[in-house]
């Protein structure tokens, strides 16, 4: 009798430390998954314009600013990708998910191209990179309202502080 308690015994300890194992990634839910993809693409683009920025602006704030964004957003599409391919999630949204998710619009290349031929260029830049990091800040917000990964929500609480910096930054120099 006493044989079979401990043979019991071993199975159940043996089952135990065979059964699954509990995860020590954080949890992922939809919300950081489409902000992550979404974001890709926003930085994508707030790249080309601070590109833009970089090679046409005169006022050496406004070029030290846009060559921080520049580096700071690839920077960030690198890690943005990289939790991606971590959560074996596609790297771009599904069509429409914009809509989804507000209805967001993009900076689209028109707007870009519109810049690049611009007169009035460094008040330009400034309002196209107001409305672009702007919708940085609503993204972020929503992902720090409904996301589950502790991580990309540190994350994009910091978008909405630095962002919001830049605004500011942006609406004293247009004041000048």
């Amino acid at each position: 009798m006493r044989g079979s308690r401990v043979l019991a015994g071993l199975t159940l300890l043996l089952a135990t430390a065979c059964g699954p194992q509990a995860s020590d990634e954080p949890p992922v839910n939809a919300e950081d998954v489409m902000f992550v993809q979404m974001m890709v693409q926003h930085h994508r683009q707030g790249i080309e314009i601070a590109k833009v920025g970089t090679s046409r602006a005169t006022d050496p704030q406004l070029r030290t600013l846009t060559a921080a964004i520049e580096s700071t957003q690839q920077s960030e599409v690198e890690m943005m990708l990289r939790w991606l391919h971590s959560w074996d999630q596609p790297l771009t949204p599904a069509t429409g998910a914009h809509d989804h998710h507000g209805g967001m619009p993009e900076t689209d290349l028109k707007q870009i191209q519109s810049l690049r031929q611009s007169k009035n260029f460094e008040y330009d830049l400034c309002n196209l990179l107001i409305s672009h990091q702007d919708d940085a800040v609503q993204m972020a917000a929503a992902e720090v309202a409904g996301g589950a990964n502790p991580t990309v929500q540190r994350w994009a609480a910091q978008v909405q502080s630095s962002r919001k910096g830049q605004i500011d930054m942006m609406m004293d120099l247009i004041k000048r």
